[in-house]
């Protein structure tokens, strides 16, 4: 009777082993969600402030 109960609570710990493993990786992918939307939101300022520059300096050279 001893093996048959410790297979079950070795078993229910395995599970809850692996479900709290999965709200880590749950949680670690919802951060890194967040970390991409905030680079993504950077590079497209990086790039309208790269687009507004050129078209000054384009303008610059045209009035030269």
């Amino acid at each position: 009777m001893f093996w048959p109960m410790l297979a079950i609570a070795l078993g229910f710990l395995g599970i809850a082993v692996l479900g709290v493993l999965g709200i880590r990786v749950f949680l670690e992918a919802e951060r890194l969600g967040r970390e991409v939307a905030r680079t993504t939101e950077k590079i497209n300022r990086a790039a309208e402030d790269l687009e507004r520059a050129a078209t000054d300096l384009a303008r610059t050279g045209q009035a030269l």
